[in-house]
């Protein structure tokens, strides 16, 4: 992804002007709120997507507090500060819990440009289960050893809570946060939401297959981690998260291209 954002060029959009390159950014940030709407993975106006796109002072885009993720356009994201300051003036409200949350991570973790957070239904059940994650099907095993685990510390209001949510994440690219939900960090918009719908498909699988009442199956170790280290080897990875996102934005574009607004 390109965060600079000195290009000059700008693009009015509902009355608002943005550079080039971040207007680019709000599209597919827009994208990604449609998308986990249409793959039934939202929870009314709570959990949220953000991605920064300044890195000094960092800025980042979330989305207004109240609206469904299918009113989600380009033009209505929110750009906040790492304080939770709104940069423009607006009267869209920001998730003091998002903020919490996505400030956390884009301010430890370099890399981490775009966050996927959900509260799916699966996602929430195995967030819930000692367990964790288990390497049931091959989906999952893409996030064998790979993801990472974060206790359950109350509603995320607190602002000391950031810094163990760093650690807790660590390098990894997916957190399940204990009694709680999903949340993946990508390099791109893309990316992050490549590892959301992968990870929260894990948990469906998790969640029907200890339903069934019968003992699973779970392969070896060494079968899980070259199953893992065939999906994290860098050029099938790439190929696999650019096809995903542009047959993605194509379906968008042909069910309701207005994200882009």
């Amino acid at each position: 992804m390109n965060t600079n954002m000195s290009i000059t060029k700008t693009i009015e959009t509902v009355g608002k002007s943005y550079s080039e390159n971040e207007q680019e950014l709000r599209v597919e940030l827009a994208a990604a709120y449609r998308l986990i709407h249409y793959y039934g993975m939202t929870d009314t106006i709570h959990s949220h997507i953000s991605l920064r796109i300044q890195e000094e002072p960092a800025i980042f885009l979330i989305n207004p507090y109240g609206m469904l993720f299918d009113e989600i356009c380009a033009s209505n994201l929110v750009r906040v500060d790492v304080n939770g300051n709104k940069i423009d003036a607006t009267d869209a409200e920001v998730n003091q819990a998002g903020f919490t949350i996505h400030s956390a991570i884009h301010l430890g973790c370099p890399d981490a440009h775009a966050i996927v957070h959900t509260h799916t239904i699966s996602g929430m059940a195995v967030a819930a289960m000692e367990e964790g994650l288990l390497p049931l099907n091959q989906a999952s095993m893409e996030f064998y050893n790979r993801v990472a685990y974060h206790d359950y510390e109350g509603i995320s209001l607190d602002l000391d809570e950031r810094e163990r949510i760093v650690a807790s994440l660590g390098a990894k690219k997916s957190l399940i946060m204990r009694n709680h939900g999903l949340l993946t960090v990508g390099r791109t918009v893309a990316e992050a939401f490549y590892y959301m719908y992968n990870l929260n498909r894990a948990c469906e699988i998790q969640v029907k297959a200890l339903g069934a009442g019968n003992k699973p199956i779970i392969p070896p170790p060494d079968l899980c981690e070259h199953t893992a280290r065939q999906f994290e080897e860098p050029t099938f990875q790439n190929q696999e998260v650019a096809k995903v996102w542009a047959a993605n934005r194509c379906l968008l574009d042909r069910l309701d291209p207005s994200y882009r607004e």
